[in-house]
C-alpha cells in the first residue's frame, strides 16, 4: 500500500460539536503536537458559519453533501452545498485527491464514547484499529462499508482513506473535558499509526479486533400524520454497543404501549436519541458485531 504524504485533520464540520473546533484551534496554536516526520500535516476548520452561529449547520448537513453527484451539481448552491464543493477543490478532488489522509472530528451527544468510524476494512485500516483498540482499551470500532468509500457524502470520503473520530456523549456547543481528551488521545494515536505505517515500522498487533458493523437506521415511531407517537425505551436509551435481542423493548409510546424489536439479529443500537437526527426523526442505528482477522 502507498505511504501516506498529506493528512488534514478536520474540526467543526458540524458547528456546533465544540470538540473538533477547540481541540483544532490548540493544534493549530501549537502545529508540533500534530507533525510527524514521514508526513506534512494541515488543519482546517470545515464550517466556521455554521460555529459562530452556534448551529449545526446554516442549510444542510454539510458532512452529507460530498456524494460524487452532489459535488457535480453547480446547481446545488446554498452555504454548505457550496462550502462542500470548495472543500473538495481545497482536500480533493474526490477521486483523485491531493490529501492521502483525512480525520474528521465529531461529538455525538449518544452515549458511544471514542468512536473510531472506518468506512473500508483493508489492511492499512484493520491495522490502524487493532493498534488505536490496544492503546485505548475503551475505544469501539465502528465499521460504514455498506457503499463503497467513494459513494460515501461523508467529508472524509474526499481523501485516499479516511475516518470519523465520534466522541460522546457531549450536548451540542458544550465542552466537556473527558471528552476532548478522549478526541485527542485517539487522534494522536491515529497520527502516530500513520506514522509508523510509512517508515514500516508498525509494531505486534493483536490478532483480531472486535467491531460493529453498520447495518440499518430506525425511525421513532409515527402516526399516519407524521406526528411523533413514541420515544426510546428506558432499557435502550444511553446503552449504545450493548445488545438488544429480538422481542425486547425498543421504543415507549405516548399512550403506554411498549414496542419491541421486531428484527431477525441480535442489534447493537447507537447514536441513541442522538440530537442533531430530530429533522428526519432517527431514534438509532444498528449494528452486528463482528470480529476481523489483523
Amino acid at each position: 500500500m502507498s505511504r501516506f504524504s498529506n493528512v488534514a485533520i478536520v474540526g467543526g464540520t458540524h458547528g456546533n460539536e465544540f470538540s473538533g473546533v477547540y481541540a483544532l484551534k490548540q493544534w493549530q496554536s501549537n502545529p508540533a503536537t500534530t507533525a510527524r516526520d514521514s508526513f506534512s500535516t494541515e488543519h482546517v476548520f470545515a464550517n466556521p458559519p455554521a460555529y459562530s452561529a452556534n448551529k449545526r449547520y446554516l442549510d444542510c448537513d454539510l458532512n452529507r453533501q460530498f456524494d460524487p453527484k452532489l459535488l457535480a451539481d453547480y446547481s446545488l448552491a446554498n452555504y454548505e452545498q457550496s462550502r462542500a464543493k470548495a472543500l473538495n477543490q481545497q482536500l480533493g478532488p474526490k477521486g483523485d485527491p491531493r490529501v492521502d489522509f483525512i480525520i474528521d472530528l465529531h461529538n455525538t451527544t449518544s452515549n458511544m464514547g471514542p468512536t473510531l468510524i472506518l468506512l473500508t476494512l483493508d489492511t492499512f485500516n484493520k491495522q490502524l484499529a487493532a493498534y488505536v483498540s490496544e492503546r485505548m482499551p475503551d475505544a469501539v470500532i465502528l465499521v460504514e462499508d455498506h457503499i463503497e468509500p467513494i459513494q460515501h457524502a461523508f467529508l472524509c470520503s474526499i481523501g485516499k482513506q479516511g475516518v470519523i473520530v465520534e466522541v460522546g456523549p457531549q450536548p451540542q456547543s458544550v465542552l466537556r473535558h473527558d471528552v476532548m481528551e478522549s478526541m485527542q488521545e485517539m487522534t494522536t494515536h491515529i497520527l502516530d499509526f500513520v506514522h509508523l505505517f510509512n517508515i514500516d515500522k508498525v509494531p505486534a498487533l493483536p490478532k483480531s479486533v472486535t467491531a460493529y458493523r453498520y447495518k440499518e437506521t430506525l425511525h421513532l415511531p409515527q402516526n399516519e400524520h407524521g406526528e411523533r407517537i413514541g420515544m426510546v425505551h428506558q432499557h435502550v436509551q444511553d446503552k449504545d454497543f450493548q445488545p438488544i435481542q429480538p422481542g425486547d423493548p425498543l421504543f415507549m409510546c405516548f399512550d403506554g404501549k411498549e414496542l419491541t424489536w421486531q428484527g431477525d439479529y441480535t442489534a447493537y443500537p447507537h447514536f441513541i436519541n442522538e440530537a442533531a437526527y430530530y429533522d428526519n426523526n432517527i431514534a438509532m442505528s444498528m449494528a452486528n458485531v463482528f470480529t476481523f482477522t489483523v
